[in-house]
């Protein structure tokens, strides 16, 4: 019979304050879960409490950095993920190989000619390889910059981009990879901030100040739009891949927040080019807003709010004060008057244009049948963008 070998009073100390708790631990999880194999589940265990242990010795930044570094490359690789299933099913099937092919050429299309026409007579932006024939390439290697920043700076900028029609749908783990990327920039009064016809690689978001938007025409420049705090700049340049359309100037002192140029194309321009293609759609069928050219429109349509309604909602009541436009983007609403039915609408139908330039009493109760949604813009924000005067006139002349 082997002889026992003492166990000297130092050991027997670590297995009582080290061993025995993490055991008896261990040993509890594994009694009340009663994996099939007890190995891979205590290997896990330990592992997720060498994770846990870690964890703690980190400062609360490191932590906040290694968890927006953790989430892009989550993201990243579901992207490349996607993209590999994507390849596969083309390299199978060459009709779709022609779409792709298609897609990708649509990608690096010229901005559109309203655009083209509104940039001073500056050449396009030279593309880089990366981004001149899709997107593939940039989000493979794509990994957002991380610029430390205060838990109130963070604060600030959530409640600042949550007024922004680019970024207020972003899911969370995206928001927080924008959020992480983007850098503060403090303005003092009265000074440029980007020049119309420069190549840009940056746009801004506003939180605090008044900037206005400046066109060059025919050598005279001509403020067409004042941006307030939500609002975006410099973000066409980046979408169509063209130089600076617009000058902009702040009035006074200002706090913007700059997002470069390969986050945006990574995390925010795909789903904000579409969303402002559909909605321009929409306002282009409005006939007061027919004589708009192209450029007041997406300024317009990213102006627009997006507002749920549930069953028997009545989203404007006979004879009261209307101060904002509607359009029907999901569902179906029935308009009433005298509590008779007299029409009904559907996606892509408008209400309450009138109310952006008069205060008038709705001629209707307007309530929705089963679950909407609605596009608004309140009459404040659309005479901030436009000139009401000056579109009632262009618009006279359209319809003449």
């Amino acid at each position: 019979m082997a002889e026992k070998v003492p166990i000297s009073e130092e050991k027997k100390q670590f297995i009582l304050d080290k061993l025995n708790p993490m055991l008896e631990d261990l040993v509890a999880e594994a009694i009340m879960k009663m994996p099939p194999d007890p190995v891979p589940f205590m290997l896990d265990w330990l592992e997720a409490k060498r994770v846990q242990r870690q964890d703690t010795l980190l400062d609360p930044e490191e932590k906040e950095r290694l968890k927006i570094e953790n989430e892009g490359l989550k993201d990243n690789l579901a992207k490349v993920k996607s993209e590999m299933q994507e390849t596969a099913k083309l390299v199978s099937k060459e009709e779709k190989d022609e779409e792709e092919e298609e897609e990708d050429d649509a990608d690096d299309e010229p901005p559109p000619d309203w655009l083209k026409s509104e940039a001073s007579a500056g050449k396009m932006r030279n593309s880089v390889s990366a981004e001149a024939y899709g997107e593939w390439n940039t989000k493979k290697a794509f990994v957002a910059p991380v610029i430390p920043k205060s838990e109130a700076q963070k604060e600030r900028l959530k409640t600042c981009l949550s007024k922004s029609f680019l970024f207020s749908n972003l899911e969370e783990h995206d928001m927080n990879i924008v959020i992480g990327a983007m850098k503060e920039v403090r303005i003092e009064g009265q000074k440029r901030v980007i020049n119309q016809g420069d190549n840009g690689d940056f746009l801004f978001v506003i939180e605090t100040g008044s900037l206005d938007c400046k066109l060059s025409v025919n050598g005279v420049e001509k403020v067409v739009k004042t941006c307030e705090p939500g609002d975006v700049f410099g973000e066409l340049a980046l979408l169509y891949n063209c130089p600076r359309a617009a000058s902009v100037e702040s009035r006074g002192d200002s706090v913007l927040w700059q997002l470069d140029r390969d986050t945006f194309n990574n995390i925010v321009k795909e789903a904000a080019q579409k969303k402002r293609d559909r909605y321009d759609a929409f306002l282009a069928q409005v006939p007061l807003l027919a004589s708009m050219d192209k450029y007041e429109r997406s300024q317009l349509a990213d102006a627009l709010k997006v507002e749920d309604f549930v069953d028997g909602a009545a989203i404007c009541k006979e004879g009261e004060v209307g101060n904002k436009f509607y359009i029907v983007e999901e569902g179906v609403l029935t308009a009433e008057k005298v509590g008779k039915a007299v029409m009904s609408y559907g996606s892509g139908d408008f209400f309450g244009e009138l109310a952006l330039i008069h205060n008038q009493p709705r001629a209707a109760t307007i309530t929705a049948k089963g679950q909407a949604r609605l596009l608004s813009i309140d009459s404040r924000t659309f005479n901030r963008l436009l000139n009401v005067s000056d579109l009632l006139e262009r618009s006279a002349k359209y319809n003449a």
